[in-house]
């Protein structure tokens, strides 16, 4: 094989935040933080960090190793409480740019209380996006910015159509959702050194 024709590994460790869809709610799909955070430990992950119980992992990795992690860790979960559920991976410069990009801040009558954030696997093609029925659920709304679904739901997320269910259909992806006060945390601990962290 000729000098530099393998495709050069990256190995310099960057900071992940993995959202996890459906874990603790409602008695249901339970795991403990602690056994979450040790098996991304086990699969190489450093300075791992989980932040409440819905299952949100501020971790250090390679993006070779971040790259192949959801579906590792979706089937330790898998073969040790016996149900699977979908992993979505995001940059610290990711989510970043996902607080920079809400069209709905600073909006006259919108309360931060009200926005959530739709994270999605993939990003929907513009045939997907041309599908999405606005008035689904009105007053509610929502913005799709690349990977992400931006709502605002003033009558409480709780209440809305616009569910993971109807965006994973009409998007033909996977998708999990965190509210705003969640996002903008998750954010500021993959920015923050592991001595000053909130997260358990």
């Amino acid at each position: 094989m000729a000098r530099g024709s393998a495709k050069t590994k990256n190995t310099h460790p960057s900071t992940f935040v993995a959202l996890l869809r459906g874990i603790n709610v409602g008695g249901k799909n339970q795991l403990p933080m602690p056994t979450l955070a040790a098996m991304f430990s086990a699969e190489g992950c450093s300075e791992v960090r989980t932040y409440i119980q819905s299952g949100n992992v501020v971790f250090r990795a390679s993006s070779d190793v971040a790259a192949r992690l959801g579906p590792l860790i979706s089937q330790r979960i898998a073969k040790g409480f016996g149900y699977q559920i979908p992993i979505l991976l995001r940059s610290d410069r990711e989510l970043a740019e996902v607080l920079q990009g809400n069209p709905f801040l600073g909006k006259s009558g919108i309360q931060e209380s009200a926005l959530h954030v739709m994270f999605l696997a993939d990003q929907p093609t513009p045939q997907r996006l041309a599908g999405l029925d606005r008035a689904r659920s009105a007053p509610d709304t929502f913005a799709v910015r690349g990977r992400e679904v931006y709502l605002h739901c003033p009558n409480g997320f709780g209440r809305t159509k616009l569910t993971n269910g109807y965006f994973d259909a009409r998007l033909a992806t996977h998708s999990t959702c965190r509210n705003w006060r969640t996002t903008v945390t998750l954010s500021d601990l993959a920015r923050a050194p592991l001595t000053s962290s909130r997260a358990t």
